[in-house]
């Protein structure tokens, strides 16, 4: 064997750690951080609602993933056209994609992503790998943004109050009310999963349903237990920040590369963007009454097994829009089906605080538990009847399912 030249060593090394460079898997956490730098934006600004943030969640994790993906084509793309040299940095591509929509979406926030990304790009060796990595996520994102521009989401509140002329209604307007009429990720229009009508106020449904919620429910109820009162006040916690973290712990417990990693994000933030464009349309097209109206007017039925409460109050303060389906349920059950799709049903130990319930934690190992336990905590609370529940848990889960056939294998992976 002959012994190499000390010349030639600077120029066998540098060769070996770009070749080490290429062979090392991409990390995700590029993947994870944007997640949560979107939800801490979210956390910080009350005029973001729950969809619009969904929204914005979906249009991040796309652009990342098909950056990546890009890169190493194992699955099909949302929105063909992208192509990139295998030697392109996931991580700069990555990197600049979540960046580049986050800024689209939160202009206001812009130095704090600049900052961000400047210090991700840091971490990442200069070269051509680098620059075209950056590249591709500007064009990755900017594609994301295009396919959205016109998706409904600018539409103006302009909801109408039941009433008559004269006669004084609550002058909140409800919320989001236009969310129903937004184009949909993968559904083909909101109503795709409208349920039936609830049930008649005269039926064994209702009457058993209302009478549950009145005792389970209420403010001062002598039924509800601590635990029950305690998840019942944990899930005042909606939208995705109540459900990234999850993603973040099955992500880590498996070990997802980027690729797989931003697949999987990109998958639950559509699935629970369109859960919630599924369940305000229903929400509106039925107006359905909430608890607190229904017990208080529950002489107006003519249903004498269902008697009235005139003082009656909930857990909590009951959400501005109607009561049927349950949307913290629909949103649950979409992203857990996704989840439990790739990843399976049993999961290591799942955790979870609540800024509502300080010093509680939850765990699950089992992503139908969370799912059943996030319904619970909505009767728990006195916002929704349990038909209410498993109507939104019906509904999530056909989303969630038609969800999975978006961003399919190139070639069918065998378990």
């Amino acid at each position: 064997m002959q012994p190499v030249s000390t010349t030639k060593l600077p120029t066998l090394l540098a060769s070996a750690f770009a070749a080490a460079l290429l062979t090392t898997p991409a990390r995700s956490d590029v993947i994870m951080d944007w997640n949560a730098k979107a939800d801490a934006i979210a956390a910080v600004k009350p005029s973001l609602t729950t969809p619009m943030h969904a929204r914005g969640t979906a249009i991040l994790h796309l652009a990342m993933f098909e950056a990546v993906n890009a890169i190493e084509p194992r699955y099909f793309s949302y929105k063909p056209g992208l192509v990139a040299d295998h030697g392109t940095s996931k991580e700069a591509a990555a990197a600049t994609a979540g960046h580049d929509a986050l800024l689209a979406l939160h202009p206001d926030q812009k130095a704090d992503l600049e900052a961000t990304l400047t210090k991700m790009l840091a971490a990442i060796p200069e070269g051509a790998p680098k620059a075209n990595g950056i590249s591709l996520g500007k064009k990755a994102a900017a594609g994301i943004i295009a396919l959205r521009a016109n998706d409904g989401s600018d539409v103006h509140e302009s909801y109408r109050p039941h009433s008559s002329p004269g006669v004084y209604v609550p002058t909140v307007v409800p919320r989001d009310s236009m969310v129903g009429g937004y184009t949909p990720w993968t559904m083909t229009r909101g109503s795709q999963f409208r349920p039936e009508p609830p049930p008649a106020l005269d039926s064994e449904t209702w009457t058993r349903d209302l009478n549950e919620i009145r005792e389970l429910g209420a403010l001062n109820s002598k039924t509800r237990t601590a635990e029950q009162t305690e998840i019942g006040r944990f899930w005042f916690l909606t939208g995705a920040r109540s459900y990234n973290p999850v993603v973040h712990q099955v992500a880590k417990a498996k070990d997802m590369d980027i690729v797989d990693c931003a697949r999987l994000f990109a998958l639950v933030s559509m699935a629970g963007s369109d859960a919630y464009i599924a369940v305000f349309d229903a929400k509106y097209a039925y107006n359905f009454w909430r608890p607190i109206t229904a017990v208080r007017n529950a002489d107006l039925t003519g249903n004498k097994a269902t008697p009235r409460d005139a003082n009656w109050v909930p857990l909590g303060d009951t959400p501005m829009h109607p009561e049927y389906p349950c949307a913290h349920c629909i949103t649950s059950a979409a992203v857990s089906t996704v989840m439990q799709g790739l990843v399976g049903e049993q999961v290591s130990e799942i955790t979870l605080i609540s800024a509502s319930t300080p010093g509680v934690t939850r765990k699950w190992t089992r992503l139908r538990d969370y799912n059943e336990e996030v319904a619970n905590a909505r009767i728990y609370a006195g916002f929704h009847y349990r038909f209410s529940t498993e109507v939104g848990k019906d509904m999530g889960r056909k989303i969630g399912e038609l969800t999975l056939t978006q961003l399919r294998p190139v070639v069918p992976v065998t378990r």
